[in-house]
């Protein structure tokens, strides 16, 4: 096994139980997909499509979206909605723990982020909820570590966020991310 997945491993071993997830809220799940790259880990981002009445519209996040009726739970959510918007199955990937449930402040759910190991970095075919994908490397995420300005409920707020050339990531992806960067 890779050292940095290793790390991760020795994160969610020593997490204490997860809290069952807040059935008052809408649910959702990410997946945080994860492959070796030198001595450090890539974690897969994308950017979502333009799409009128989506409030992440256009934003770098992790592949996820809200559970359906028809998912066991929120596991087989992050990884339906994985196959749906890049085209891969995570079904050959290793789970490697989940982090507490998330809530975004611009609205009333709470999403949980799922972190997968594989090998190699899967062949992707984005569908029409994602703009684009891109890898980015754990370790450098540190030196990435900035500010940006946003509107955020109709007020320009500076933020924190990892900048990685033209693209910015912050708000949840962000938060979910900053642990990560923290194990590896």
């Amino acid at each position: 096994m890779h050292p940095a997945f290793a790390s991760l491993q020795r994160l969610f071993g020593a997490r204490p139980a997860l809290a069952d997830p807040d059935e008052s809220l809408r649910q959702a799940a990410v997946a945080v997909v994860c492959v070796p790259a030198d001595a450090s880990l890539e974690v897969l981002l994308i950017r979502r499509a333009e799409r009128a009445g989506d409030p992440w519209s256009g934003q770098m996040g992790l592949p996820g979206g809200h559970r359906e009726d028809l998912d066991r739970d929120l596991l087989h959510t992050a990884i339906r909605e994985t196959r749906e918007e890049l085209g891969f199955d995570l079904g050959a990937a290793r789970p490697l723990g989940a982090l507490d449930e998330l809530r975004p402040v611009i609205r009333p759910m709470a999403v949980r982020a799922y972190v997968f190991a594989l090998d190699a970095r899967p062949e992707l075919a984005p569908g029409p909820e994602v703009h684009s994908a891109r890898w980015a490397r754990l370790d450098l995420l540190v030196h990435a570590n900035s500010t940006t300005e946003v509107l955020h409920q109709g007020e320009l707020r500076t933020m924190p966020c990892y900048r990685l050339g033209n693209d910015i990531v912050w708000g949840m992806t962000y938060r979910v991310l900053q642990s990560l960067v923290a194990a590896v």
